[in-house]
């Protein structure tokens, strides 16, 4: 490695050009990136209705239905106005309404009434609209425009539109926001003016060249693409300021700044390293779940956190050279006190909270499985927002409400006359588009209009337009599907499509559930893997884990205890993320004190470890902690909403382990660590009782 640095350090102009050019270049390619809102795009291929959805595409030219827009006060004649004004915006391939479910030429007071108020009640129309994947943001302002704010929609277009519009000036703020906080943290706990904006300049040419790298995906998830860059710097803003102190404790030993650079990055290589390998196979402990959301931001996130450490050991060390004689005129005091008197108050406080940590761990993990989910969108705006508002008012006035289609193959009409049958039996089923249920089976095909006939049936397929009285997701819904899947299986065995909201939501809480024990044991056993090559012990890598897990299930077992529903991709998504983005303060203060324990008994190791190192990680977990809270207190949107408090609080649950557990576990476990790991050599006082 020596001689790679050496390279390094004398092609300066070189690197800086070519950094620069990179970042310039990932800049330009970030703008390129697109972004997707839709959680069922995510879904794996070969789910039922990932296929149903295909298979639909190619057979008709309407999708399924996926937005409901409900306008007050108006009179039939109105409400067919509406819905051609509807129908003509920009996006919009269908909108079903009463007129396509009965002959509204007739006395409505003569026609089924369950059938008209689907449609039509107390003077207000519930539109059933299909909008095209893509355009959702253009079509649901057009229609917004044409109801007016006073009126209202809901579905998951709806919501799609609105986080695609929301989420990006809210990812602004946050990013901003953190920027400015990281600046001043770095500014307090470092001793250089200068020092900070090296970190930040190293910080953003990483960023950059990793968000215009992410092309090569093609596009990412929202979750990606809100968290993606902060949770990249704030997992490794340790790495520039661990080589910086490094090099100025090499420069008073070595007088050559090139030879003092180099010594620097030798010595700093390993401990960077083994901190940013825990971190991106922690990340990378998501590409493991078939819901690909996991892949996209683990592969994202270990990308920039591997770029960011070849930035690193490449640009920084020639940008710190170029500044040094910046870096040493802009030198000040320590704003930070010193951690030693806080080290003997840990000393004090350690035993009894190992008992309390010891007590948690098992109510704490069980508690953390037995969690409440959400597994879809529709539940991702709260309330108070508009779109919480406009479903409300929906539901006040028609209920719970969506839609399925169903395809069969076509040809035997009295089969599907049985079907349609047997679904009207089931009591969620509020009405069926249909071919028999809207023609009847008596009439040939060849004598009805060709626009209604492709609406119904295509080539291969007759196609059912199923709306229930269910909710997009929980366990009712789950029933219904399930019941609706029996039930036209029974005529038609494994040769139909089912699709859906529910239908997709339904598969999403299938898929993912399944990747839960996968992702979470992976993430453990490849962390402890590292740790045990890296440690050489058998006990280490046991201990920190243990306490990193356990801070993530007290982390996740928080809203267990308050009553509160989870979104089940955040739930999913931080188990990985904690254990990556934190072991890192565990592995940190057990190097330490093991480098101090073979100068001194164990009282002293541990005070003398946490006054060392409580600084960095105190750095490192503040600036995880606030940036996640940014995500979770400023973004409307309700997964990276709470997936922000998870990391916020994760990070600080984490920080008082390290600092207050952890300490604790080293010192009784002192003897066992020294046993099970291979050359290690504890300080042994030649008089017993004269150092603990």
């Amino acid at each position: 490695m020596r001689k790679f640095y050496q390279i390094i350090v004398n092609n300066p102009k070189k690197i800086i050009i070519c950094f620069v050019l990179l970042a310039v270049v990932g800049a330009v390619l970030s703008g390129m990136v697109g972004v997707n809102y839709n959680m069922t795009d995510f879904l794996p291929e070969d789910t039922a209705s990932t296929v149903s959805l295909e298979v639909m595409e190619e057979e008709f030219e309407g999708g399924i239905p996926n937005a409901r827009v409900m306008v007050k006060d108006v009179s039939i004649p109105e409400a067919l106005d509406y819905k051609e004004k509807i129908l003509s915006c920009e996006g919009v391939t269908d909108v079903t309404w009463l007129d396509d479910a009965a002959d509204i030429l007739q006395p409505i007071e003569t026609m089924d009434t369950d059938t008209v108020e689907t449609y039509y009640k107390d003077n207000s129309a519930l539109f059933t609209v299909t909008i095209e994947d893509g355009k959702q943001v253009e079509a649901i302002d057009a229609i917004r425009n044409i109801i007016g704010d006073d009126n209202a929609m809901d579905g998951d277009a709806v919501s799609t539109a609105i986080a695609t519009t929301g989420t990006v000036s809210e990812i602004n703020i946050i990013t901003v926001v953190a920027i400015l906080f990281i600046f001043i943290v770095l500014i307090i706990t470092t001793t250089s003016w200068i020092e900070p904006v090296l970190v930040m300049i190293g910080l953003g040419i990483s960023v950059l060249i990793n968000n215009g790298s992410n092309l090569i995906f093609g596009e990412i998830s929202f979750v990606t693409n809100a968290a993606g860059t902060i949770l990249q710097v704030a997992v490794s803003l340790d790495y520039s300021v661990f080589l910086i102190h490094r090099f100025e404790e090499c420069k008073m030993e070595i007088t050559d700044s090139k030879e003092a650079m180099v010594d620097a990055l030798c010595k700093s290589t390993s401990s960077i390293l083994s901190s940013g390998l825990t971190t991106v196979i922690g990340f990378l402990a998501l590409v493991f779940m078939r819901f690909r959301i996991g892949p996209d931001l683990g592969l994202a996130l270990a990308k920039g956190v591997a770029i960011s450490l070849i930035t690193v050991f490449t640009f920084m060390p020639v940008l710190i050279l170029a500044t040094q004689k910046w870096l040493q005129k802009s030198q000040h005091r320590s704003f930070l006190p010193g951690f030693r008197g806080f080290g003997r108050v840990v000393y004090r406080v350690m035993i009894p909270l190992v008992c309390v940590f010891v007590v948690l761990i098992v109510p704490s993990y069980l508690a953390s499985n037995s969690n409440d989910f959400y597994y879809g969108s529709s539940k991702i705006y709260g309330d108070t927002t508009q779109y919480g508002q406009d479903a409300a008012a929906i539901e006040e006035m028609y209920g719970k409400s969506d839609t399925y289609v169903a395809m069969v193959p076509r040809g035997d009409l009295a089969t599907e006359q049985e079907l349609s049958s047997a679904l009207n039996d089931i009591p969620q089923v509020k009405s069926i588009l249909s071919y028999v249920d809207t023609v009847g089976s008596e009439i040939p095909m060849e004598y009805l209009d060709e626009d209604v006939v492709s609406q119904l049936v295509s080539e291969n397929y007759s196609r059912f337009v199923i709306t229930v009285e269910a909710d997009y997701e929980g366990e009712e819904t789950f029933d219904l599907v399930e019941n609706i899947r029996n039930t036209v299986n029974t005529y038609y065995p494994d040769s139909y499509y089912l699709a859906g909201t529910g239908v997709s939501t339904y598969d999403l809480m299938d898929t993912i559930t399944v990747d839960t024990i996968k992702v979470n044991l992976i993430a453990i056993g490849a962390v402890f893997l590292v740790l045990l090559l890296t440690m050489k012990s058998l006990s280490l890598p046991v201990i920190l884990v243990l306490a990193i897990e356990t801070a993530v299930w007290i982390n996740v077992s928080v809203p267990y205890f308050a009553g509160s529903v989870v979104f089940y991709i955040s739930y999913l998504i931080i188990s990985s993320i904690q254990l990556g983005a934190t072991v890192d303060y565990a592995i940190l203060f057990t190097e330490r004190y093991l480098e101090f324990r073979s100068q001194m008994g164990k009282k002293s190791a541990v005070i003398e470890t946490v006054a060392v190192v409580t600084p960095s990680v105190l750095t490192s977990g503040t600036v995880l902690a606030v940036v996640g809270f940014l995500l979770g207190y400023i973004s409307s949107h309700g997964i990276l909403s709470q997936l922000g408090i998870f990391i916020g609080r994760g990070s600080l649950l984490s920080l008082f382990i390290v600092l207050f557990v952890l300490p604790g576990l080293l010192y009784l476990l002192d003897g066992l660590a020294q046993r099970t790991t291979l050359h290690l050599h504890f300080y042994k006082p030649s008089k017993e009782g004269i150092t603990k």
